[in-house]
């Protein structure tokens, strides 16, 4: 134990400075300054109206065509957003569409629900047990 802790050197404030220095400049990589603000799409609105005894009257806003679209985008299905999914959990079941075709008069893949007296009895005995 004390060997390893005399092996490995002080950090010295030259190489803390260069740590810093590293860690600044990756941070400044990956900046991006923003200057278009706007409402979250992904939010609820909830409008707030003016006073009932208020003498103005009231503005109409003039539809942001924008914050529009990107608000229906927001609300709409993965598969419908995205052109591959973005987790893994979304991987499953991406792919919804059936591969083949269902074809009910193919006794193959379709089995009819089939009664006999004893059930036809035992499903009417139960609605009138219930």
């Amino acid at each position: 134990m004390s060997g390893a802790k005399a092996d490995k050197a002080p950090v010295d404030l030259v190489h803390q400075n260069a740590i810093h220095v590293e860690t600044v400049r990756k941070e400044l990589r990956t900046l991006r300054l923003h200057t278009h603000f706007s409402l979250s799409p992904h939010k609820k609105l909830h409008p707030i109206q003016d006073k009932p005894m208020s003498k103005k009257p009231q503005e109409v806003d003039i539809e942001d065509s924008d914050f529009i679209t990107a608000f229906h985008t927001a609300r709409l299905e993965p598969t419908k957003k995205y052109t591959h999914p973005q987790t893994e959990s979304q991987a499953i079941g991406w792919i919804s569409t059936p591969l083949i075709v269902s074809d009910r008069s193919d006794r193959r893949f379709h089995f009819h629900r089939q009664g006999s007296d004893v059930s036809k009895y035992m499903e009417t005995a139960s609605r009138f047990l219930k």
